[in-house]
Order: structure tokens, then C-alpha cells, then sequence
């Protein structure tokens, strides 16, 4: 020990540390988990059930995925190539086309009956005042939908009722193109397509004639709402007649089904009606007219009710004719479209 310089005596420095090595832990294979040295048949039971659910998970969500995709079409040709959720259709509205017909037929039915009760009670003279001022008892449509307020809710159901008339024309239109792919005689197709295009546009003056008939009163501008009435008399029955003729066309062995068969009936027999009542209209008309009789008027009016009853029902045959289709508004649904554009129901 050394003493210091005041004669104390130093403590002794800590010895040192000594550096011990504490040899590792070496674990031999026999202490290892058995699972690891040996193949799955040796694995616990658990491990492999867990396992087990795992793998039949993924192959659950993979076959979804490959459902989900695989009933999809693609943009370019309608070929099924598993696409995402953006692909998939989408429909926002379907409406059976037979609804559509029975609310066209319903509207106008009903608006002119309404039209009909309320001007019979509450506007008797209105009327039935013509200028011969003979004895009538049974108003035009012309009288009982061109005063107020009856005249509006015509308008409006007219309205409602022209915009499937439009659409059913141009449904129609496809449908007849459609039946051309059972002809095999050129000269017939070439007919067939004549006439498909003469009743097509006889259709659209039909409608737009009724749409002048209505917004054109009598009451307001007389001469021009009866020429019009004339155009849509003429086309009317034209329609009708030409539709018989190209049906005749299409089908050279006449119906194939009872639908197509009762659709054919019910148009022969809503024509044969047009046209006697047709007839009884204008001899009642001419009389009225130009001799001026009694109840003249009132049997004109009545061949005008019937007249129209029977374009309606013409019309309405489209429920037999398209018992099963459905107008259909969807997102995703152009591949659709271009696979029936190349059957020649593309609407141009």
C-alpha cells in the first residue's frame, strides 16, 4: 500500500473484473420440436386442421372470384374474360312490356270516359251544340275534350300516352327485321323490307296525327284540326292494313304459335271493325252535314267512339306479340347491345 502525503493510507483498488465466458446453450436436434424434423404426417393435429382451413379458404375466395368475374362480358365481342365488379350489369329499372301496352290502352281509355261523364253532366250544352242545332244526344270526342277543364287532362293523358307509342314503333320495327332471318326467297326479303319501312313511318304520322288532333281543337282553328283528324283516319287504317300484308310476308306459313296466331285474329277483326265503323262515320257526317237530320251527329259520334276503341285495341295486340320482353334501363350493358346489333335489332 502506498501512504499519501498527509500519512493516510490509500484503500486498495477494486481487484479487477474477471471475464468469465458463459459458454451458449447448444440444443441438439433430439431436443428440437418434433414437428419441425418430420413431414406433415408426423404434425400435430391441430397444426394440420389449422392449416387445413386455411388452404380450403383461399380456394373458396378463388372460386368466387372466378364465378364473378366469368359470367361477365367483355367490351370486345361478349366473350367471358372474368372482369371486375365495374363490368357487371347493372339494372336500374325493368318494366314487362305487356305493362307498358296496358298503360297505354288504360290512360286514354280512362281520361276519355272521365272526359265523357263529366261534360254529359256538368256542360250538357256545350256540348252538344252544332251548327245545324238538331236534336244530338251523344257528343263527339272532339266536343267532350275541347272544353275546360276536360280539354287538359286530355292533353296530359295524350301526353303520357304518345311517348310507348313511339317506342313500341320502334320495337316493332326491329322485331319485323328480326323475322327476315326466316326468309330464304331474295325477292320476298326485298318486299319484306318495303314494307317494313311503309308501316314504320305510317306509324310515326299515326301518332304524330294524334298528337295534332288533341293540342289543335276544334274550337280553336276548326279547319285545320279536321284535316288533321283526316290524315290521322287515313294512316290509321293504312297502318292497320299494311301490318296485315307484312305479317302475311313474314310468315308464308302463317303463325307458328297460339300467341302469333290470336295476335293476327284479334288485328283481323279490330281492322274489320275500323273499317265499317269507318264507313258508318262518313255517312253519318256527310248527313249531318248536309242535310242536317236529327240524331245525325249523335250516330257519327258513336261510329268515332267505336273508331277509336278499335285503333286501341289494335294496338294493344303488341301484349301478344311481346308476351315475355321487358324494357330494361341497366349501366354495363353495351356488350349486350352489340351482340343484338349484329342480329339486326340495333335501333338506328
Amino acid at each position: 500500500m502506498d501512504a499519501t502525503v498527509d500519512g493516510r493510507v490509500a484503500p486498495d483498488d477494486d481487484p479487477p473484473a474477471a471475464n468469465v465466458t458463459v459458454p451458449a446453450r447448444q440444443t441438439s436436434p433430439q431436443h428440437l420440436p418434433p414437428w419441425n424434423l418430420t413431414d406433415n404426417a408426423s404434425q400435430p393435429a391441430s397444426a394440420i386442421q389449422r392449416k387445413s382451413r386455411t388452404s380450403e379458404r383461399s380456394k373458396e375466395r378463388a372460386d368466387a372470384e372466378q364465378q364473378d368475374g366469368g359470367g361477365h362480358y367483355a367490351d370486345d365481342g361478349g366473350d367471358p374474360k372474368g372482369k371486375g365488379a365495374s363490368d357487371k350489369l347493372v339494372v336500374h329499372l325493368i318494366i314487362g312490356f305487356r305493362d307498358i301496352c296496358v298503360f297505354t290502352l288504360v290512360l286514354p281509355l280512362g281520361t276519355l270516359f272521365v272526359c265523357f261523364v263529366s261534360a254529359y253532366v256538368f256542360q250538357p250544352e256545350e256540348i252538344h251544340e252544332t251548327h245545324c242545332r238538331v236534336y244530338n244526344i251523344i257528343p263527339s270526342i272532339s266536343a267532350i275534350t275541347g272544353v275546360s277543364p276536360q280539354r287538359y287532362l286530355w292533353r296530359v293523358s295524350i301526353a303520357l300516352h304518345i311517348g310507348p307509342r313511339f317506342i313500341i314503333a320502334f320495337v316493332y320495327r326491329n322485331w319485323y327485321r328480326a323475322m327476315l332471318a326466316g326468309l330464304n326467297d331474295p325477292a320476298r326479303v326485298a318486299k319484306a323490307c318495303r314494307m317494313i319501312n311503309i308501316v314504320y313511318w305510317l306509324n310515326l304520322v299515326e301518332i304524330s296525327a294524334l298528337c295534332g288532333v288533341t293540342y289543335i281543337s276544334n274550337k280553336e282553328n276548326y279547319p285545320l284540326h279536321e284535316k288533321v283528324f283526316i290524315i290521322f283516319m287515313t294512316t290509321s287504317l293504312s297502318y292497320m292494313l299494311a301490318t296485315l300484308k307484312l305479317l302475311k310476308i313474314l310468315q308464308p306459313d302463317g303463325p307458328q304459335t297460339p300467341n302469333e296466331e290470336s295476335s293476327l285474329r284479334y288485328k283481323q277483326a279490330f281492322f274489320a271493325l275500323s273499317i265499317a265503323s269507318t264507313v258508318g262515320l262518313i255517312l253519318f257526317f256527310l248527313k249531318h252535314r248536309f242535310l242536317c237530320q236529327d240524331l245525325a251527329f249523335s250516330w257519327f259520334a258513336l261510329c268515332e267512339y267505336i273508331v277509336a276503341s278499335a285503333n286501341m285495341g289494335f294496338h294493344c295486340t303488341t301484349m301478344l306479340d311481346f308476351p315475355t320482353e321487358h324494357f330494361l334501363i341497366a349501366k354495363n350493358a353495351k356488350q349486350y347491345k352489340r351482340q343484338q346489333a349484329s342480329l339486326g335489332w340495333k335501333l338506328d
